[in-house]
């Protein structure tokens, strides 16, 4: 979903939103916020990617679908959404409050800046945080803080703005988990940055036609220019995991996208996978999901169409 195309979703239940001119958005990048009373629907959004970041604050009943997952909200909880990974909202009850603000990559990141270092790179794994009352109160004032400043015209406004977004980055980090240190050098730390931006780019993938590029740690050592033993024991040292498992978690994620996502038949998910074989597809993804494509493809089918009736 392009923002031109969010607008005008967003737009044909409150016809009174403006959609805003989004010619420079390439250059200068794109920020909105807005208050979810009023404006959500008790309809599922379209389960799709973005090519927008989105933090949400609800405060009121729904469920969040991942391609993986299910998570319900019963209260408040502030969720961060990314451009690669599809998802949808179901809101559950009638009363849904809270806050929600979108924005381009370009907005928020230095252009120099590598994305694994940057203070979005920090959230992808948990993307759900539940605050207690003190971090709420925290929260809406950040919110109220950017919708302020967007009536401003103070020069140096969309700084302020990105000083706030950071903010509730914080805020949700803060909420994260918490996790032991795990100490690595800088050689190591450096060659797994590099490792996870090649992986990075090479989703999401937008067309049957594209063919994964790297899909083992051999093709990423080759790539990288380094030895696959001296790979593997850096990702290992920084993150705890293989450099295999990290391949294999992002592809079955792809997979998974594209099998609810798109209408491609199995054969050309798989392909464009890297796997020349569907039984080799098959096999990969019962491994990874415990479910075969073509039965995970019916049941989540069925469930969304259960949810639109």
């Amino acid at each position: 979903m392009t923002l031109k195309e969010f607008y005008e979703m967003f737009s044909v239940n409150r016809p009174d939103v403006r959609i805003p001119n989004l010619t420079d958005v390439a250059n200068v990048g794109h920020f909105n916020v807005f208050k979810r009373h009023g404006y959500c629907s008790i309809n599922p959004t379209p389960f799709n990617r973005r090519d927008f970041y989105k933090i949400s604050f609800v405060i009121g009943k729904g469920v969040l679908h991942y391609p993986n997952q299910r998570i319900e909200i019963d209260g408040c909880a502030l969720f961060i959404t990314n451009t690669t990974i599809p998802y949808s909202w179901e809101a559950t009850s009638e009363f849904q409050s809270g806050y929600f603000c979108l924005f381009t990559e370009n907005f928020i990141r230095q252009r120099a800046e590598p994305f694994k270092d940057s203070i979005l790179g920090k959230i992808q794994e948990n993307p759900v945080f539940f605050p207690n009352e003190k971090q709420k109160q925290d929260i809406c004032t950040l919110f109220e803080k950017m919708i302020t400043e967007m009536g401003e015209d103070y020069l140096y406004k969309n700084d302020m703005i990105r000083n706030y977004i950071n903010l509730l980055i914080h805020e949700a980090i803060k909420l994260q988990p918490k996790t032991p240190v795990i100490r690595s050098n800088n050689a190591a730390a450096r060659i797994t940055s590099l490792f996870f931006d090649l992986l990075d780019q090479q989703f999401p993938i937008y067309s049957s036609d594209h063919i994964l590029d790297l899909r083992t740690a051999n093709d990423f050592a080759a790539r990288l220019n380094v030895h696959v033993n001296h790979l593997n024991h850096a990702v290992k040292e920084v993150t705890g995991k293989t450099t295999s498992e990290h391949i294999s978690a992002r592809i079955a994620n792809e997979a998974i996208a594209l099998l609810q996502h798109t209408d491609w038949n199995i054969a050309e998910i798989g392909y464009c996978l890297g796997f020349q074989y569907p039984a080799n597809f098959n096999l990969f993804f019962k491994r990874q999901t415990l479910a075969i494509p073509k039965s995970f493809r019916e049941k989540t089918t069925e469930t969304h169409l259960r949810k639109v009736v």
